[in-house]
């Protein structure tokens, strides 16, 4: 007997990059029960989003905070004490390890997962030249996830064109999370390295991010099924 497919509106990150708490509601509220698993970044987050991250949870929907935290030490710890308060199922901070120990220490025992952005997905060989890297981006997420996986990290965010790799590095019990997702016939934007749904998951992403392609659709409900619509064809495949 075939073991059961997992449920892909679990896999499907919903990204609420939008102006207002208003603009976000509206969305959600479109979407219904569509999608379970909100991400809540900078542009929202500081126009009242971490309020509506608790409206959100108390709905039953869970929430990623995407703010890459990163400073010194006792900051971090700090803060993602705070967002382990809230109720967040997730939180990002940068992969370097002060950081990532810290953001650990600060979790302490809640259930909140840790996630270590390693290279973001509109930075290519050029950009990490220009920002003072001495090596390119294989390299640079090779790195950062052997630290993460040292450190213990609960996962990594990384482009789905990296997914394969930081699979084969991390192990299968730690989590992927992959931005950069971007449907069939779906723009690019201003993102670099990216993949289509079915393509970051056989690459070994564990939970896909697609902003957007959702919710900027006409339908944001449909959109959402047909991303989780790949999502399920791809898992029973794998």
């Amino acid at each position: 007997m075939s073991a059961p497919v997992p449920d892909p509106r679990d896999r499907l990150i919903v990204a609420l990059d939008l102006p207002s708490v208003g603009a976000a509601e509206s969305v959600v509220s479109r979407i219904g029960e569509a999608a379970t698993l909100y991400k809540i970044g900078y542009e929202l987050g500081f126009a009242g989003g971490l309020g509506f991250a608790r409206e959100l949870i108390a709905d039953g929907k869970k929430v990623f905070i995407d703010f890459k935290l990163h400073d010194i030490g006792n900051t971090v710890a700090r803060g993602v004490a705070s967002l382990a308060a809230l109720g967040a199922s997730f939180a990002t901070v940068h992969a370097y390890p002060q950081t990532m120990r810290a953001a650990m220490e600060g979790k302490g025992a809640s259930p909140l997962r840790i996630l270590a952005v390693t290279v973001l997905t509109s930075y290519d060989e050029a950009d990490l030249v220009e920002a003072g890297y001495a090596q390119g981006v294989d390299a640079t997420v090779a790195a950062r996830v052997a630290q993460a996986r040292e450190i213990g990290v609960d996962g990594i965010v990384c482009a789905p064109t990296d997914a394969a790799s930081v699979r084969a590095a991390l192990g299968p019990k730690r989590a992927i999370v992959t931005p950069g997702v971007r449907p069939h016939g779906a723009s690019a934007g201003d993102q670099k390295r990216v993949a289509t749904p079915s393509e970051a998951i056989r690459a070994g992403a564990d939970h896909l991010v697609v902003g957007r392609p959702i919710v900027a659709a006409r339908d944001p409900a449909a959109a959402a099924r047909a991303v989780q619509a790949e999502i399920a064809a791809a898992l029973a495949a794998s």
